[in-house]
């Protein structure tokens, strides 16, 4: 939200303050309506690592996924509230998008899909749920679980949610393991021809509904049988299927190894017959790579994993296609220590590559999973009964990435720097000019360049990071940005340390106080010997951005107060 300008700024006359001010009222709303046409303007294309609309600006997918596949067939959680209730809730949580979920049988099965919502539960003895689905939805309580499916669609773009459709498996059920028969083409389960069927089927039936922007054409490709001629094989005629049947929507191809591993695009691109539609997608979570984060030393853990991820899967950024990571997430509890890890590592990742996302998951409870009635999800935005957020903190550390940092319609302002902190979602800002550096939203972010001497300098200033030559002290702007203290080296495994010396040659990191104030402390977790500390409160990403903020404004305003200091209090702290 806009802020008044600070007092340091009075020495301007009232009526160009009064200038300013509404300045930047007006290009706020300037913004917020370009960020509302960008929204609604379908189709979308892509240009090299952007997705894209009709006028060619940046649209990004902040999405959240909402299981429809399992057992019943039918979107969770309409025994707890009304279809148009979650659809418009997902926007009001910040989300744009929905990556919905789908079992092939569904479009391909006529036996399956004819049936029922009522009968689909009565056949699992779910009857509580059916006095739920009556009291919440009744007009879709009898309707086919197919015209279901539908219904729910209908209700996401009325509510100007935009859809990517997932299918997600064949045989309506959870997912995932190696030996579900629905992992890989030719399992049990998974009739390569019958799928192609399903998918032009869905692309076709879902062509007017502008809202639906994209396909996924298989979640998490797995098993004894993957290999990769048959992605190639298969994937690409699903491609050129769906393609075929709606040419508007994105076509997103995922990886094996549950969707983990797209390296096989290192030495073998994707051959198609259309261009400006592709996407590829890659999951990750905390568990995907076991107790590792918790057991291990965090440092070394980000490091390992970043690696991985780069290497087999985000590297399609550099070679010009869009990187959507359809599934990540983590227990919403907040007590699940390989989780918090991983996701302050993985948070700083999102932020610095800016990809497209789906967050795992809207689900705030199942109907029926794992045998169990009324699951609870941790790993749910909603809570049990879908009405509650379940974790409001979360959902303000991951606002920060909801917005592009940059990408074609965003070029607002000249390229600089933005130090952003995983663990809060926040960006280092400067209040005033007389106050500490400290954590605040990032959209009031302070705009910096990375000097090649590795001084970080604020964007059209003389002033530059130093820091204090005591422990846990605020870091400081100075204007002597050639000494040892205002050099910041990106340091430890996970490249998110930033450190920097004292006078004394002491090796500090820059830290978090507990009232978010920008500190320099003892740099820690750094020995990989150490696999209980948590380094959380001293990962800093440096991001790139092109978007202007408060503070790229406010320049306006402190500009004349900057000269003046500069030649009368050269060196002196501000």
């Amino acid at each position: 939200m806009w802020k008044s300008p600070s007092s340091s700024s009075s020495s301007y006359p009232l009526n160009i303050s009064f200038f300013i001010i509404n300045l930047f009222l007006l290009v706020l709303i300037i913004n917020q309506h370009v960020v509302v046409v960008i929204v609604s303007s379908q189709p979308l294309y892509t240009n090299s690592r952007w997705i894209v609309n009709s006028k060619g600006q940046r649209v990004k997918l902040a999405c959240v996924n909402w299981v429809s596949h399992m057992d019943v067939m039918l979107a969770e959680g309409l025994n707890h509230q009304p279809v148009d209730a979650i659809s418009k809730s997902i926007i009001n949580m910040g989300f744009n998008c929905v990556r919905l979920t789908w079992p092939l049988y569904l479009f391909t099965n006529d036996s399956l899909s004819s049936i029922t919502v009522r009968q689909s539960f009565k056949n699992l003895g779910l009857f509580s749920s059916i006095i739920g689905l009556q009291a919440n939805n009744p007009s879709i309580v009898d309707l086919s679980v197919l015209d279901a499916y539908k219904a729910v669609v209908a209700s996401l773009a009325k509510n100007n949610v935009m859809i990517i459709l997932d299918n997600h498996i064949s045989k309506p059920g959870w997912c995932c393991s190696r030996f579900d028969g629905n992992g890989f083409f030719g399992d049990e389960y998974f009739d390569p021809h019958l799928w192609i069927q399903g998918l032009t089927k869905v692309a076709t039936t879902f062509k007017a509904t502008t809202n639906v922007v994209g396909m996924s054409l298989r979640n998490e490709l797995r098993g004894p049988l993957q290999n990769v001629d048959d992605w190639y094989r298969y994937m690409q005629k699903g491609a050129e299927a769906v393609h075929a049947a709606n040419s508007d929507v994105l076509i997103i191809l995922s990886g094996l190894s549950f969707d983990k591993d797209l390296s096989f695009l290192h030495q073998r691109p994707v051959n198609l017959t259309f261009s400006g539609k592709l996407v590829f997608e890659i999951h990750r979570y905390g568990f995907t790579d076991g107790d590792t984060w918790s057991a291990d030393n965090a440092n070394q853990a980000c490091g390992e994993v970043l690696n991985d991820m780069l290497s087999r899967g985000a590297f399609v950024l550099e070679q010009g296609y869009p990187l959507f990571v359809s599934e990540f997430g983590a227990d919403q509890r907040g007590t699940n220590v390989n989780d918090n890890r991983y996701f302050n590592c993985f948070l700083g990742l999102a932020a610095e590559l800016d990809f497209d996302w789906a967050l795992w998951t809207l689900v705030g409870s199942y109907y029926l999973r794992d045998g169990i009635v009324g699951l609870n999800e941790y790993y749910g935005i909603l809570d049990w009964n879908w009405f509650d957020i379940r974790n409001s903190s979360f959902l303000q550390r991951i606002s920060v990435i909801r917005t592009p940092f940059q990408g074609p319609g965003y070029a607002e302002t000249r390229p600089h720097k933005v130090i952003f902190h995983p663990m809060t979602g926040l960006c280092v800002q400067r209040t005033s000019l007389l106050q500490p550096l400290e954590l605040g939203p990032c959209s009031e972010a302070e705009a910096w360049s990375y000097a090649p001497t590795k001084a970080l300098i604020v964007l059209g200033t003389y002033f530059c990071l130093q820091a204090d030559n005591k422990l846990g002290q605020p870091a400081k702007l100075s204007m002597i940005c050639s000494d040892d203290g205002s050099k910041w080296d990106i340091i430890s495994d996970s490249k998110m340390h930033l450190s920097s010396k004292l006078q004394d040659a002491t090796s500090v990191c820059l830290d978090v106080d507990p009232n978010n104030v920008i500190v320099t402390q003892t740099c820690k977790c750094l020995s990989t010997n150490d696999t209980t500390c948590d380094p959380g409160s001293q990962w800093f990403k440096i991001i790139d951005s092109t978007r202007a903020t408060k503070t790229t404004k406010s320049f306006l305003q402190i500009k004349p107060i900057i000269h003046f200091l500069a030649r009368n209090f050269f060196g002196s702290y501000i």
